[in-house]
């Protein structure tokens, strides 16, 4: 029930986490060309098939540096590269900020489209909460103050296109 996300135009585009179905991906995705396969944090049902899917389009995986531990449960190669706080990924004539959004993992990141007024959470935010921290490396205490602290201050209609479940928006919540 893992939502993946793809940003883009007619020529191109950004594919948020890659968790099942490289085929259903592929489908959404069709003849663009794949600037990169952002993952939001290591979890296995976030990143099972990042490289598959990378090798399929000739895309880079990338990843915030501290979920290297989460990511080698799941995978025995590293991903091909980094998204650090601040960082700008730009597909199809928008900018993406990376925030780094530390809690459900070490690393977890949420991708912010100011211009389209669209905040990807993976599983930092749902509809109705924070996201889970029964995990391991989960830590509910900086989870919740990576919300207060680096989404709340976005604008309360930004949409919030969660890892799972439906949207809602940071006013909502």
């Amino acid at each position: 029930d893992n939502n993946v996300w793809v940003v883009g135009d007619d020529e191109e585009c950004l594919v948020i986490d890659a968790p099942h179905d490289i085929e259903a991906i592929l489908g959404v995705v069709g003849t663009r060309r794949v600037v990169a396969i952002a993952c939001t944090h290591g979890h296995d049902d976030h990143v099972r098939f990042a490289p598959d899917l990378g090798h399929v389009t000739g895309a880079p995986v990338l990843l915030n540096p501290a979920e290297r531990e989460v990511w080698s449960l799941t995978h025995d190669q590293a991903p091909d590269g980094d998204l650090v706080d601040g960082q700008t990924i730009e597909v199809a004539g928008t900018t993406l900020q990376v925030i780094a959004t530390p809690g459900h993992s070490p690393g977890g990141v949420c991708l912010y489209a100011p211009d389209l007024g669209v905040l990807f959470t993976g599983d930092t935010l749902f509809h109705g909460g924070p996201g889970a921290t029964g995990r391991s490396f989960s830590d509910r205490d900086t989870l919740v103050a990576s919300i207060r602290e680096r989404l709340f201050v976005l604008p309360d209609d930004t949409v919030v296109k969660t890892g799972h479940g439906d949207d809602t928006t940071l006013g909502a919540e």
